[in-house]
């Protein structure tokens, strides 16, 4: 495997992580203070995934739309995995001295595959308009302007994610339908903010990328 090949293996690897970690804790919703007095309130499922899309920009870059869209298909198939694991895990019956039981284990997981199929609605639709949005501003800028097109691209996918992925859990009632509009609001402000200041993340991931894949090969003669 050549370092081009290994580098983009350890981004899919990463990409999928937070796809599956995201939806199998989104159930807590905490309230994160910030900066002011303003407090964001959202699942802790969303606290790192904006990073998702700073990977598949990254991705986008240096591999092109092709391969962006695989690592996308592949966190998809992690969590096709992981969602038929606990459903079977689901029907098995707890011991009468197991610390969870059936009805626990049930509370904590049994929304899963509501979340899987919202998460992964929300993720295919808001990293297709991400990948393609950010070929277009590199079209329309060329080689200037990284900030523009990462923060341009995910600015508008977070916004698609998130209204999808909010509304579709307070449908089926794994959220409360009153909450709609406030989680939407605060979840969708905090990736942006999330987004924005971790630019200079992008440009690190940038600079190191482009020296692991890029960098001169010596050949030292024989002695």
């Amino acid at each position: 495997m050549t370092q081009k090949e290994t580098v983009y293996v350890t981004l899919c690897a990463t990409f999928s992580v937070l796809i599956v970690s995201g939806n199998l804790i989104y159930q807590k919703f905490i309230q994160l203070p910030f900066l002011f007095g303003i407090q964001f309130e959202l699942s802790v499922g969303a606290m790192f995934y904006p990073l998702t899309f700073l990977l598949t920009d990254l991705i986008t870059e240096f591999y092109g739309k092709e391969k962006a869209r695989m690592c996308v298909r592949l966190g998809i198939s992690m969590n096709l995995l992981i969602v038929g694991v606990i459903a079977l895990m689901d029907t098995l019956h707890a011991t009468p001295w197991s610390p969870v039981d059936n009805e626990t284990f049930h509370r904590v997981f049994g929304f899963y595959k509501i979340a899987f199929l919202g998460s992964m609605l929300a993720c295919y639709m808001a990293q297709r308009v991400d990948i393609l949005l950010y070929l277009g501003i590199r079209n329309l800028t060329g080689p200037k302007w990284l900030w523009l097109r990462n923060n341009g691209s995910t600015a508008l996918s977070l916004l698609i994610d998130t209204t999808i992925v909010v509304s579709f859990l307070t449908c089926f009632g794994a959220l409360p339908k009153e909450q709609t509009g406030t989680l939407i609001w605060n979840s969708y402000m905090y990736k942006l903010t999330f987004t924005m200041l971790s630019t200079p993340l992008f440009y690190f991931g940038y600079y190191v990328l482009h020296k692991l894949i890029y960098r001169p090969i010596t050949i030292r003669p024989h002695e």
